[in-house]
């Protein structure tokens, strides 16, 4: 049956707000890091065959970094570790700006990803537990602020590349001031004056063990999809740099390109998801991400390849947040349990994605890499009916009008 919508207040309104700022926040910092990723490497002489390696190792601890928050909800809440991991994150930008050599690239990355896991499923507990107290489709707000954040970050990272400025001015400043916003807005973030039971179900749910079978079609297409975002994040630069011979400058644009059309996918995303249903959306957006990468593929110039890059982040706007309002579906009363098992598979993405495109990249060309995630993301066709599993009603759209 479907439940009434319950009454937004102006305080779930506050709350709501303040984890759109939360999610700009992490889209900034995490962009930043990224599309700074060949000057990364040059600061602290990291070869091209080690490169992977650092890559492969920041997905492995952030899983690991979300497995452990199921355990700490049991005793505290999404919003308290929301509160305490994200400032940690910023300022691990601040770390990875001030070395030089690769025990403290790899000190930095380490905590980076350790932290960054608890940020993540934290961040998506919180917005899925808003969205059953909104009792409608919001997921993709949500994410439409983190791409958001992540044009900023990019816009930063094009700055520091013309400018001529250091990794530790950029990374330290814009580290210590994101972490000030997210501590100063981190007061307003959703807890059990509006939650209601939301927060007591998240301990409970963590205490739990629910079924991996129904979940798996959705952790696949978490997976497919990180690959393709990583592909992006990780390799869009050097990929500019080396198959292209792009300039500096030129590299930090396309996951700029990738943020802005994914930023507006998502900002539309709530509205296609309501009137076309979460299968026929899931399903368009993976048949638009692999028509991107095969662009990629064949982009003759700098500019044709961000433009492809471009498309691919349209296509996967919309899965993502669709994955988590799926399973939030599936088991209503332990949707944060849920949201951390498939969080996980996020790590799983980014941990193939990075060394296969990387390695593929070194053995046989970026042209040639870019096409794996291709075939990948065409995987999501497979599983795209478990993105209406559990719908109350007959048609997909009232799917995605119930609380999950």
């Amino acid at each position: 049956m479907t439940t009434a919508t319950p009454e937004i207040t102006p305080r779930l309104r506050q709350a709501r707000t303040s984890l759109l700022v939360s999610y700009a926040a992490q889209g900034a910092v995490f962009a930043l890091l990224v599309t700074r990723i060949p000057g990364i490497q040059q600061q602290y002489g990291i070869s091209d065959g080690l490169l992977p390696v650092f890559l492969a190792a920041v997905p492995i601890l952030a899983g690991v970094g979300s497995i452990s928050l199921e355990y700490v909800v049991k005793r505290t809440s999404p919003r308290a570790v929301l509160r305490v991991v994200q400032p940690i994150v910023c300022l691990t930008l601040l770390g990875v700006g001030l070395g030089n050599t690769l025990w403290e690239a790899a000190l930095a990355l380490a905590a980076f990803g350790l932290a960054v896991g608890g940020l993540d499923a934290s961040q998506a507990m919180s917005a899925v537990a808003l969205q059953h107290r909104y009792g409608r489709s919001v997921m993709q707000t949500f994410y439409a602020a983190y791409s958001l954040g992540g044009i900023l970050g990019a816009s930063l990272a094009w700055a520091q590349v013309h400018y001529k400025l250091s990794l530790l001015s950029m990374f330290g400043t814009v580290g210590v001031v994101v972490a000030a916003v997210v501590l100063i807005v981190g007061r307003w973030y959703a807890g059990p004056q509006e939650l209601g039971h939301a927060v007591e179900e998240a301990a409970a749910a963590a205490a739990r063990s629910i079924p991996w079978k129904p979940l798996l079609p959705l952790c696949l297409a978490m997976c497919a999809a990180y690959i393709g975002d990583a592909t992006v994040s990780n390799w869009a630069a050097k990929y500019l740099q080396e198959g292209l011979h792009s300039s500096e400058q030129m590299t930090t644009v396309p996951y700029s390109a990738y943020m802005v059309v994914m930023l507006v996918g998502r900002l539309l995303g709530d509205a296609r998801v309501q009137s076309w249903g979460s299968v026929r959306t899931v399903r368009l957006g993976a048949a638009v991400c692999a028509v991107g990468f095969l662009l990629v593929s064949l982009s003759p110039t700098s500019w044709v390849a961000v433009a492809a890059f471009a498309v691919v982040g349209l296509g996967i706007s919309v899965i993502v947040p669709q994955v988590f309002a799926a399973g939030g579906r599936l088991f209503p009363k332990d949707s944060d349990a849920a949201v951390a098992r498939i969080n996980i598979f996020n790590y799983v993405g980014f941990l193939v994605g990075a060394p296969l495109v990387g390695g593929l990249a070194g053995a046989m060309g970026y042209r040639i890499a870019m096409l794996v995630p291709m075939v990948l993301i065409l995987s999501v066709f497979l599983v795209s009916r478990s993105f209406g599993a559990g719908a109350v009603t007959g048609a997909e759209a009232g799917a995605d009008t119930v609380t999950v």
